[in-house]
């Protein structure tokens, strides 16, 4: 595995990289959902690129930036294990040169609801450092994983708007076996927190089978003292208007202690 940390090295590993190139893009602090994510791009694509960059500008004032989990040797010998071949680890200085960008990618309408609402200007951080990365991996396929469905979205929707010449595919949620799912920030937890956390999956999957999903979902969440709802909803695959049957996707953020955990599951309407 070829790892580099600056734009001149990762210039000449992608131009000697062959066929079709896959990037998964992560903030580091690597786990089994982000295996699975390497794991599927090794086995659709030629050359796999993984780039871990903690980005700054997707963390509010008061959010977890400087005690974000960094485990760089770690995440490294995961990747190797993956079969990855290029591991991009720039630094801030290398991603904004010239400091914080004064040109930033605009979201739109859709950043203000969901985890927009809760973290303003989120989108515009992970959108704008998702399109440098974009530029500077140029690759034909990109991995992310659907625990961050929002997200995934908001990044088709800018591939598409932008006309990126990009295949952006979502990867299932990896679980834990008793249903949480894996998150970098589950390490914050203390094992009383640990146990709290699965009224996120738990609530979803009773609301998936209830009548009245939110409400079911909320009704779950008030049976754990411990955790704090942010939002319960049920919209469309697309993230619009919950439909009155048919494909939908139930969503969820709640604070665990002083970690805000988010999850989400498919559902079918009858």
């Amino acid at each position: 595995m070829n790892v580099v940390e600056t734009r001149e090295q990762l210039a000449a590993a992608r131009a000697a990289a062959r066929g079709t190139v896959a990037v998964v893009m992560t903030m580091g602090a690597l786990h089994e959902g982000h295996a699975a994510l390497l794991r599927t791009a090794r086995a659709e694509a030629d050359t796999v690129l993984l780039t871990i960059f903690v980005n700054p500008l997707q963390f509010a004032p008061g959010e977890d930036f400087d005690r974000y989990p960094r485990t760089l040797e770690a995440d490294l010998a995961l990747a190797r294990e993956a079969g990855v071949d290029i591991a991009f680890t720039p630094t801030p200085q290398v991603m904004y040169p010239q400091g914080p960008p004064a040109v930033r990618v605009d979201p739109g309408p859709a950043a203000d609801q969901l985890e927009g609402a809760s973290r303003p200007g989120f989108f515009h951080g992970v959108l704008t450092v998702v399109n440098k990365l974009f530029q500077l991996t140029r690759p034909d396929v990109a991995y992310f994983g659907e625990k961050d469905y929002q997200q995934l979205g908001m990044i088709r929707a800018m591939v598409r708007d932008f006309d990126l010449p990009i295949d952006v595919r979502g990867v299932p949620t990896v679980r834990e076996p008793d249903g949480l799912a894996l998150s970098s920030r589950n390490r914050y937890l203390a094992p009383a927190e640990r146990q709290a956390a699965l009224v996120l999956s738990r609530a979803l999957r009773k609301a998936a089978q209830a009548p009245e999903p939110v409400a079911a979902g909320v009704a779950e969440f008030a049976t754990e003292p411990q955790v704090k709802l942010d939002y319960f909803v049920l919209t469309d695959p697309m993230l619009g208007p919950a439909p009155a049957h048919g494909p939908a996707r139930l969503l969820t953020a709640a604070w665990v202690g002083g970690t805000r955990l988010i999850d989400n599951i498919e559902v079918q309407l009858p």
